[in-house]
């Protein structure tokens, strides 16, 4: 269910200045490699990013991670020159593996594997992510959402944040009635010095810890896109929701949160009864 195009105004618009911001980096060059994933908005900035392909006449040397139709429609057309497929989203991107010489099954260690030499993610450029939350500090959060419980797996996200020379996480700023951009999330899955920018409707937020954030900035400034700060996301976010009640939870430990590496970055603790 998560792998479908948009047709929401809001999100349609966030996947669109997410591909602004890779359109407008230096990285963004004939052989730029990119890994998009399977959300909604993530598919959407595919699409305009075949379109700031085309436009500008580049081709990406491979596109990387969870593969969807539209990316096999960017390899169909010349814009992608390789396909690296640790996991196939949909059925056209799983019969492409078969029949289109250039779209090529990895193992999730030639993907993802920080202690090998020959780690796709490592060699990537940019990496679009979903996220439930973001803090103040750029942690994100994919694993527990407003309510505290798990909605799913960690997936991929620390990886391609860590891996990928420019990270953007791309969400709105309230979903319903809960705020997105949070002064801290409620799981830290992502590291925020991992993430180059967080791109919503209202605005797009640079890390200043992160290592790109001079180049990203300067080349932002050459565009008409809107530059805030996480703190001003935040802010709006709360006016617009009001404040949460904090989550209360018990002392048990029912998940440890592993990084990339085997380091235990957070826990995740019961959830006290109503």
């Amino acid at each position: 269910g998560a792998a479908r195009l948009t047709k929401n105004p809001r999100d349609l618009l966030i996947a669109e200045r997410a591909a602004d911001v890779i359109a407008a980096s230096r990285l963004f060059k004939e052989g730029y490699s990119f890994q998009t994933g399977a959300g909604a908005i993530s598919i959407a900035c595919t699409k305009y990013l075949a379109d700031r392909a085309r436009e500008k006449g580049i081709k990406a040397s491979f596109a990387l991670g969870g593969i969807t139709s539209v990316i096999v429609d960017m390899y169909d057309e010349g814009l992608v020159r390789v396909l690296e497929c640790s996991q196939s989203f949909d059925a056209v991107a799983a019969k492409a593996i078969y029949d289109r010489p250039g779209v090529r099954e990895i193992d999730n260690a030639d993907y993802a594997n920080p202690f090998s030499k020959g780690c796709f993610l490592n060699n990537l450029n940019f990496g679009v992510l979903a996220a439930l939350e973001v803090d103040t500090d750029f942690n994100v959060n994919i694993l527990t959402g407003s309510s505290g419980q798990m909605m799913g797996g960690l997936g991929g996200g620390p990886d391609v944040a860590c891996g990928a020379d420019i990270s953007i996480v791309a969400l709105p700023i309230i979903r319903g009635r809960t705020p997105s951009i949070v002064k801290k999330v409620f799981t830290v899955c992502t590291p925020g010095e991992t993430v180059a920018c967080v791109v919503t409707q209202a605005g797009i937020a640079l890390n200043p810890k992160h290592k790109y954030y001079a180049q990203l900035k300067e080349d932002l400034a050459r565009t008409n896109l809107k530059i805030v700060t996480i703190e001003e996301l935040q802010q709006l976010a709360e006016s617009l929701t009001g404040t949460p009640k904090p989550i209360e939870t018990t002392d048990r430990v029912v998940a440890i949160v592993e990084y990339r590496d085997g380091t235990v970055v957070d826990v995740i603790r019961q959830i006290k009864p109503a």
